[in-house]
C-alpha cells in the first residue's frame, strides 16, 4: 500500500513539473511574440525578392538577427507547452489532442525550416554580398537571396507560419470547451484558430489578429498550467 502511495505520489509530482514547465514556455512564448511586435514596427515590413531585401536591409540586421532569434526560441518553446497540454487535456478528448499536438509538431519543424531558414539565409547572403569584392561574386548572392525571398512570398508560408499553427490551436480549444481550462482559454483558442484559417486571404489586419489573440491565449494558458501543477 506504502508503495502504491509513493508511486502516485511520483506520477503526480512528475506531471506537476510537466504543467509547470509548459506554463513557464507558455508564458515565455507570449512574452517574445510582445518583443518582436516593437522589432518589427523598428524595421518595417520586409519588400519581396532579394534585390528588394538587399536594398531594405542596411542599418537593419542586427534587429533582424534578434527578430530571428527570438522566432526560433518561441518556436521550440512550442514542444514542451503542447506535450504539457495533451498530459492536461487527453483525459476529455486524448485523439483530438494527439492531432493538435501534430499540427503544433509540424510547425515547428516547418517554420524553422522554411521561414526562418529563409531569412537566415537571406541576411547571410547579404552580409557576403556587402563584403563581396567584385560583381560576379556579388551577382551570385542576389541570385541565392532571390530565391530564399521567393520562396517567403509564396501564399505557402502563410500555411507554414500561421495556418498550421493556429489550427492546431483551434483543436485544442475544442477540447477546452469541455475542460477545467475554462471558457476564456477555450474561446481564444477557437478566434485564433478562425483568424489564422482566413490568414490565406493575406489581410494584415487579420493576420495582426491572429497575432494578438494567440498571444492573449499563451498568457492564459500559462496561467491555467501553472495552477494545474500548484494543484
Amino acid at each position: 500500500m506504502i508503495v502504491d502511495e509513493t508511486a502516485g505520489q511520483a506520477v503526480l509530482g512528475n506531471r506537476g513539473q510537466a504543467y509547470r514547465w509548459g506554463g513557464i514556455a507558455a508564458f515565455i512564448i507570449a512574452a517574445g511574440y510582445l518583443a518582436i511586435i516593437p522589432l518589427f514596427a523598428n524595421v518595417g515590413t520586409p519588400p519581396t525578392g532579394g534585390e528588394g531585401f538587399f536594398n531594405y536591409l542596411p542599418g537593419k540586421t542586427t534587429i533582424w538577427w534578434w527578430i530571428l532569434g527570438l522566432s526560433v526560441f518561441t518556436d521550440l518553446l512550442y514542444i514542451p507547452l503542447a506535450l504539457s497540454l495533451y498530459m492536461a487535456l487527453k483525459p476529455v478528448n486524448k485523439y483530438l489532442m494527439a492531432l493538435a499536438v501534430i499540427f503544433m509538431g509540424m510547425f515547428v519543424v516547418l517554420d524553422l525550416a522554411m521561414t526562418q531558414g529563409h531569412y537566415a539565409s537571406i541576411l547571410t547572403l547579404f552580409h557576403n554580398y556587402s563584403l563581396a569584392a567584385d560583381g560576379a561574386h556579388r551577382a551570385a548572392f542576389l541570385a541565392a537571396a532571390e530565391y530564399a525571398a521567393a520562396v517567403l512570398a509564396t501564399p505557402m508560408e502563410i500555411v507554414y507560419a500561421i495556418v498550421i499553427p493556429s489550427i492546431g490551436v483551434l483543436l485544442t480549444g475544442i477540447v477546452m470547451l469541455k475542460s477545467k481550462f475554462g471558457k476564456a482559454a477555450a474561446w481564444l483558442a477557437l478566434i485564433t484558430g478562425f483568424l489564422g484559417i482566413l490568414s490565406l486571404t493575406g489581410w494584415f489586419p487579420v493576420i495582426m489578429g491572429n497575432a494578438l489573440f494567440v498571444t492573449a491565449w499563451f498568457f492564459v494558458v500559462g496561467w491555467k498550467l501553472m495552477r494545474l501543477a500548484r494543484e
